[in-house]
């Protein structure tokens, strides 16, 4: 596997020697890879990446978001049928959404939901066969932060590499940002932000600066936002 790690594998490539846990004696594989009785193949080409003790997954510069259990996502609310809403999270088909699924819901409270409104969601069902199943609430029935995103803002979409560059513990560009321009964010792993900062003006550059990051180190992500916060001084 050492010979793998950190290279690029194609679709169908057969990978060995991987890495068990201590404790469980377990390999865990993630996107772009699938086990075939003993075996372990790429099915998408990228590079093998490991994260300890025992997770495996191919990181690749796919365009299309495929749902993932638990990964949380912005969605649109696309209409309604029955007791569910349906929900376009980008992938190749809408998820649903119990009207359940929120914190403090019952069958007399309903939720205020409509068409056309955004919502920060958890995917607790996905896979090939069943479609994506959303949820706005964690294992405690709490919202934690999900839910309808009100009250403005601005949604946009970059690249799910990206998504994953802010996502990161060591990508520094939302604490940079928030020094001088303070605003509030949700970041889903289909590839959609929403931003609302102070005013307009504020909104606007952190938008623009987002998507930017993309092959940026850290340091040209410090200078960039220091460029930035010298051309807000302008509309104050």
């Amino acid at each position: 596997m050492a010979d793998h790690l950190g290279k690029v594998v194609i679709p169908g490539q057969v990978l060995k020697e991987f890495q068990e846990s201590e404790a469980t004696s377990k390999v865990i594989i993630g996107p772009g890879l699938r086990r075939e009785s003993d075996l372990i193949l790429a099915s998408k080409a990228g590079v093998l990446r490991h994260k300890q003790p025992n997770f495996y997954w191919v990181d690749c510069r796919q365009k299309r978001y495929v749902p993932a259990r638990a990964e949380h996502v912005i969605g649109i609310i696309a209409g309604k049928a029955g007791d569910v809403f349906k929900v376009d999270i980008g992938g190749s088909e809408q998820a649903t959404l119990s009207y359940l699924a929120f914190e403090g819901a019952t069958k007399r409270n309903r939720p205020d939901v409509k068409v056309g409104d955004l919502v920060y969601a958890r995917l607790v069902v996905a896979n090939k066969d069943m479609e994506p199943e959303l949820v706005c609430i964690d294992s405690n029935g709490k919202s934690n932060g999900m839910g309808v995103i009100r009250d403005g803002g601005f949604m946009f979409s970059c690249s799910l590499n990206t998504i994953r560059k802010i996502l990161s513990p060591d990508c520094i560009l939302l604490k940079t940002l928030g020094k001088s321009l303070p605003f509030e964010i949700a970041v889903g792993v289909n590839g959609r932000v929403w931003v609302k900062g102070r005013s307009i003006q504020e909104t606007i550059a952190i938008v623009n600066a987002i998507p930017s990051i993309e092959f940026m180190n850290n340091d040209q992500i410090k200078t960039m936002c220091r460029k930035l916060f010298d051309a807000m001084t302008g509309f104050d």
